[in-house]
């Protein structure tokens, strides 16, 4: 037996794990069972139903992120109202697009309908916004670019059906040809001008759904070598642009709307992309006969995961939320900010523990810099930065 007993139960745990990542728990887009593909069996049934199950989890998901900018606004106008649209709240209105409880209508949803129970201030705010003159403009712009898109997944679902190789090659083609205008017109500069770090995280989220879409396309293809390097390149893109989102944002209102969406992206999607890209390498890594082997080792199990996987519902708040309330019961602003920013680029972190280190010395406080900082948590490192930092900034 040339494949390993923990290159097996990787492969089991990995396709396990990203098959739980249902629309509810991944942020982004739902992410396909890619060890599906490697099995033949496999993917001319489960597998094909596994993509068109996340293509319309896709389809769903762009139009509830990009519906929620009707309340959210350009520049910062937004204000508290803002919470109405926060992780939790914009879980729930995905599944119930899901449910078939809200109807998606040229890439977007009544937000009207979806949040009549929010209270006035969000109804007066949805209908502000509404009558902007840029915001028509940036929405005429996303509504062609999610038409697009949807033009480009009836190809797929189609395509994905052929039997002539040349034909099916020439129609992922025309495909992601599709999905690179679609991608254009997500990351158009003029829907990110004047825009507040909300304001640029709901959009920054669809062009990466887009984007691993594509990569998706590769998958199908069979171009390992190409899937591994976009996989690496979009965690590092999505990574990049969380930090400079994160730069930008000036307000505790922002801050409580994109730590804990922040947060869940770290925890699930990148998460996920990790895995994906794990397992990819792995199959790159083994002969035509290893992958036979490992195809009789794990199929079976892997379907019968795949026939038990379990939805995870909305209905409770997510975790990522809750530590964040905690959170900002033991700290305030900046300090939240730098404990974002740590969790997205955990090497920043050093040179504020550089800083404590020197200001400690200097202020006969040689006790709150400790010898091994892996001990000590994000929270303490940047509330002990703030202490030393002037003026000191409150912690009401």
């Amino acid at each position: 037996m040339n494949i390993s007993p923990d290159q097996i139960l990787f492969m089991i745990s990995a396709a396990n794990t990203i098959a739980s990542f249902t629309p509810a728990s991944v942020f982004l887009c739902p992410i396909l069972n890619v060890a599906g593909q490697m099995y033949g069996g496999y993917l001319d049934s489960q597998w094909k139903m596994a993509v068109e199950d996340n293509l319309t989890g896709i389809n769903d998901n762009l139009a509830v992120l990009q519906s929620t900018t009707g309340l959210i606004g350009l520049g910062t106008g937004a204000g508290a109202t803002i919470s109405a649209v926060n992780l939790y709240q914009t879980i729930k209105l995905r599944q119930e697009v899901k449910e078939l409880k809200l109807v998606v209508h040229g890439g977007f949803i009544s937000l009207a309908k979806a949040l009549e129970d929010q209270g006035e201030e969000v109804m007066r705010q949805i209908d502000k916004v509404a009558d902007d003159v840029e915001y028509r403009h940036h929405r005429t712009i996303l509504a062609q670019a999610y038409g697009k898109f949807v033009e480009a997944v009836n190809w797929l679902r189609d395509t994905v059906n052929l039997t002539h190789t040349h034909t099916k090659t020439a129609s992922f083609v025309g495909i992601q040809g599709k999905l690179v205008d679609a991608l254009a017109d997500y990351k158009n500069p003029k829907i990110y001008q004047h825009n507040s770090a909300v304001g640029r995280l709901r959009r920054l989220e669809c062009s990466w759904a887009i984007y691993q879409t594509i990569t998706t396309i590769y998958q199908l293809q069979g171009e390992s070598d190409i899937v591994s390097d976009r996989l690496s390149s979009l965690q590092r893109q999505i990574r990049e642009e969380l930090v400079h989102l994160i730069n930008l944002c000036e307000s505790q209102e922002e801050l409580d709307f994109i730590f804990p969406e922040i947060a869940r992206i770290h925890n699930h999607d990148l998460a996920a992309l990790k895995l994906w890209q794990e397992q990819v390498d792995l199959m790159r890594s083994l002969s035509p006969e290893d992958l036979k082997e490992l195809e009789n080792a794990c199929s079976e199990k892997l379907l019968t995961a795949n026939n038990q996987k379990q939805e995870i519902t909305a209905l409770a708040e997510p975790p990522e939320l809750l530590l964040y309330n905690e959170l900002r019961e033991k700290s305030h602003f900046l300090s939240l900010r730098d404990q974002l920013r740590f969790v997205i680029q955990p090497e920043s972190r050093k040179e504020h523990e550089s800083y404590i280190s020197q200001q400690a010395k200097n202020s006969n406080y040689q006790g709150l810099a400790p010898s091994n900082w892996q001990e000590v948590t994000d929270l303490t490192v940047a509330n002990l930065y703030w202490y030393f930092k002037k003026p000191k900034p409150s912690f009401t």
